[in-house]
């Protein structure tokens, strides 16, 4: 499931390419032909993403508004138009440019009051820059699941996977098993500045790095790393190789049936002044 860089990359390409112009909208599948033929001829007015949640905007009355979820295999790319190729749930086209979607959780038509709902249920987001960190803090302290677990729950921090999760719990050395009622707020704090700086660098990069330059291929004289989930990182989808700080074999299990990477020696620590 993409994670919530990946949303925002997308918003932005919405508003710098197609907030302003009148688009052709379309379901070529058919799923969202009544709802895409409400919205075509407008003009699209904006997009904004909360979380994994993407919003595009248009100007008709209300339901004015789309809400994607791409979910695990959903896919939203910007083509040159051209016949649409395969089942693309939604269309929208400004001038030579096409933006197809293909296989999303959600695909629809949303009220102000569903869409205000959706705000509401999301915890704060790390790149909006209106997002309040002490939502996700309260909802950590009230609970006993690991905060690996809680690092994943979306009304916590929206947007944070499972990359971002096991990466900025390696970058601050803590155990990933350590309740969230253990954490206090100097060590969410922490946490959370760290997630918004890298979150930061994926959505200007479209990729994740998490390496610090002294532990990069260069500093370290070893192949770069090759995965299409992204750039250098320190333990996801690295089970079993040598920790790039001190050696250790990355350790992984199922977590509430997401793989969790962690360094066994490296992340001991329950909170920052640890």
């Amino acid at each position: 499931m993409p994670e919530g860089h990946v949303i925002h990359r997308l918003a932005s390409i919405f508003q710098a390419d197609f907030a302003g112009h009148g688009v052709s909208v379309s379901s070529p599948q058919g799923r969202f032909a009544e709802e895409a033929a409400r919205l075509d001829g407008s003009t699209l007015t904006g997009a904004e993403a909360v979380g994994k949640h993407l919003f595009i905007d248009f100007d008709v009355p209300d339901p004015h508004r789309i809400h994607i979820h791409l979910g695990l295999i959903g896919k939203l790319g910007f083509t040159p138009v051209t016949d649409p190729v395969g089942q693309v749930r939604l269309r929208i086209v400004s001038g030579g440019q096409a933006a197809d979607l293909r296989g999303p959780q959600w695909c629809r038509l949303v009220t102000d009051e569903q869409y205000e709902k959706v705000f509401a249920d999301s915890g704060p987001d790390p790149l909006r820059t209106d997002a309040d960190p002490s939502r996700g803090l309260a909802r950590i302290q009230r609970s006993g699941k690991s905060i690996a677990a809680l690092l994943m729950d979306q009304r916590v921090a929206a947007g944070v996977g499972n990359i971002f999760r096991a990466e900025v719990l390696f970058r601050h050395g803590i155990d990933p098993m350590t309740p969230g009622r253990d954490i206090d707020e100097a060590t969410w704090r922490m946490l959370w500045d760290d997630l918004v700086g890298l979150m930061a660098v994926a959505l200007e990069r479209g990729r994740i790095d998490t390496v610090a330059p002294e532990h990069g291929p260069e500093a370290q004289d070893r192949p770069p790393r090759v995965d299409a989930h992204g750039g250098e990182v320190y333990v996801y989808r690295r089970a079993g190789q040598p920790c790039l700080v001190c050696g250790t074999q990355v350790s992984t299990m199922m977590l509430e049936g997401r793989n969790l990477y962690w360094c066994s020696r490296c992340q001991q620590s329950h909170a920052a002044s640890d």
